[in-house]
């Protein structure tokens, strides 16, 4: 019985080793992955993605009599709408994703200066001062 492994056995045995034998690396495991910077702006919604944060407001406000949507439900009413449309009933979306695309590459572009400062320590502008200048950079483009 010592030589002889269950199933059961076998796949706590192979679930608990890190090593891939194929490769002889050592893989990283869930709790070894390289945490995510908080600070770091989140990507931009694509225009579909604009477009079905309306439509699930709407699909739900035409469709009251089931209160209980399922996600699969609204999303496959979703995709089915956004292919019958034409381009020009798109354009508005598409505007608004190109909008929040520059939003983000400001944002990331203050990101990274961040990060590029806090590796070199001698920056000779504070934080306040960068967002200052990208602020008024912002205010003299929506004017």
């Amino acid at each position: 019985m010592r030589g002889e492994f269950t199933m059961k056995g076998l796949k706590t045995m192979i679930e608990s080793t890190t090593v891939d034998s194929r490769l002889g690396v050592k893989r990283k495991t869930k709790k070894e992955k390289d945490a995510k910077d908080p600070n770091k702006p989140k990507r931009p919604a694509t225009a579909f993605f604009i477009f079905m944060e309306s439509f699930r407001v709407e699909f739900k406000e035409n469709h009251p009599g089931t209160a209980n949507h399922s996600f699969a439900a609204i999303s496959k009413a979703g995709g089915q709408k956004w292919k019958m449309m034409s381009q020009a009933e798109k354009a508005s979306y598409v505007a608004k994703a190109q909008q929040r695309k520059k939003e983000y590459e400001k944002k990331m572009q203050i990101y990274e200066r961040e990060q590029a400062g806090s590796n070199d320590e001698g920056s000779d502008q504070s934080k306040s001062e960068v967002y200052d200048a990208v602020g008024s950079k912002e205010d003299e483009d929506d004017a």
